[in-house]
């Protein structure tokens, strides 16, 4: 219910199909629901252990990643392989329902089911080899199945073309964009934070609706904490290091991109959740491919088979992408357009696709502005964006963290808020000691009423 309550009602939506697909709550795996006004109503329920998120993370533990954290790897991983590994005796699709064989999945010792019909599950050391690579492909695909399946029956039970996603595997984004691509709907909201930490928004509006307030619709996710310039500049001060005051930021960033500089990008409030929105972002230019193997190898010290994501101009979005549909929190993927891909080649996935992040000037105005100044420069209207942090480590949050991951990796240059650290270059050299403090949360994320 929290699921539920987190998306419709700051979909923007009077009326819409919600369907909520996790690995488990309380005892459901997935549920239908019908927003109405301000009315949420249960339709269907399928209860745990037939659990599409249970089947999906089974198979990321056995191809050597970590269960509940990084099903997103599988999803990147799955355009290397191809058909021809059978799960059908794992799970089936038919009539609208899937069937989960939770007795194999959950057999004692653990991932034992699996391991008699695949062979020994892979260690996370080990090289992956194409018979992995084929195994990512057979759950994708057969998450993808089930997903439409239950989309499709969703969609009958409510009548509404509305639809609004929640849960985990809300947030396998290839999923959602087929979604689309079928026609199945006419407008989908999936809210940023999908998985469990976004029933936090379904828990504190379960109250105000049910009393029928109305919630605006959500455009943004930057709910999180921030810094003040003057926080920022004691930081720098703190560490004796060289920096340059900056009038205009984004022509700053949207200049060195051009140059084929990778930079940090560190502005106003962090973003709520797994996403990167251009608040800690690390970017680059997209047009040069082996910019997707600078920022894997310099910078993220990840694997190189794992793609990265376009921030794209709003306006831009039908003539870069097929089947295109806003997009603000990066929760679906489209195919790339055949003339396009060249463009921003390295935020093309091996499948040609990407997943996209669009950005409106209303929604972020200095990231909307790098962009746009981009486009002015280069003609390509996106940027490559990944997350501001290294490998294993969390998206950046104080100044203290962005200057610390850009010393300890290939970027090029740090902007924070309209402070430009570069590795290169000298700037104007300062010199103080302070503290710093650790910034104010947000408080009017969201408003009822």
């Amino acid at each position: 219910m929290a699921n539920a309550s987190s998306a419709y009602p700051v979909s923007g939506f009077d009326d819409a199909t919600v369907v909520v697909i996790d690995g488990r709550g309380a005892w459901e795996a997935t549920s239908i629901w019908h927003g109405k006004g301000t009315e949420l109503k249960l339709i269907d329920m399928v209860r745990w252990p037939n659990s599409i998120g249970l089947f999906y993370a089974q198979f990321t533990g056995w191809l050597g990643f970590e269960r509940f954290q990084d099903e997103w790897k599988v999803m990147g991983l799955a355009p290397y392989g191809g058909p021809g590994v059978d799960l059908g005796s794992f799970i089936s699709v038919s009539n609208g329902r899937y069937a989960v064989n939770s007795r194999l999945l959950l057999k004692t010792p653990d991932l034992f089911g699996i391991e008699n019909g695949l062979g020994l599950s892979r260690k996370p050391d080990e090289p992956l080899l194409d018979r992995h690579r084929d195994v990512a492909w057979a759950v994708q695909d057969a998450c993808e199945r089930a997903e439409l399946a239950v989309i499709t029956r969703a969609i009958s039970l409510t009548g509404s073309r509305n639809l609004c996603l929640a849960g985990g595997v809300a947030l396998n984004s290839k999923a959602n964009g087929l979604i689309l691509s079928r026609g199945l709907v006419d407008r989908i909201f999936i809210q940023p934070a999908a998985t469990d930490d976004g029933v936090a928004i379904g828990a504190a509006l379960a109250a105000p609706v049910a009393a029928g307030l109305r919630c605006r619709e959500m455009t943004k996710a930057y709910f999180g904490s921030r810094s003040t310039p003057e926080e920022i500049e004691a930081v720098l001060r703190t560490y004796k290091l060289s920096y340059q005051r900056l009038d205009d930021p984004a022509e700053t960033a949207a200049d060195l991109l051009a140059r084929d500089q990778l930079i940090g990008w560190y502005q106003g409030r962090e973003e709520f959740g797994p996403r990167a929105l251009g608040n800690r972002s690390i970017l680059a230019d997209p047009r040069d491919v082996r910019n997707r193997d600078r920022v894997n190898n310099a910078v993220k010290f990840r694997e190189d088979w794992r793609p990265f994501a376009p921030s794209a101009l709003e306006e831009a979005g039908t003539s870069l992408f097929e089947n295109y549909h806003t997009t603000p929190f990066m929760t679906l993927t489209f195919q790339v357009r055949p003339e396009k891909k060249a463009a921003i080649a390295a935020a093309v996935h091996v499948d040609g696709s990407a997943r996209v992040q669009s950005v409106r000037r209303d929604q972020n105005e200095r990231y909307y502005d790098l962009i746009k100044v981009f486009a002015a420069k280069t003609g390509v209207p996106a940027v490559l964006n990944t997350s501001f942090n290294l490998k294993g480590e969390p998206i950046v949050n104080s100044p203290f963290d962005a200057i610390r991951t850009f010393y300890t990796s290939g970027l090029d240059a740090l902007i924070l808020d309209r402070y430009l650290i570069a590795k290169t270059s000298t700037s104007n050299s300062q010199a103080a000691t302070t503290t710093t403090g650790l910034g104010q949360l947000a408080t009017e994320p969201l408003r009822c009423g």
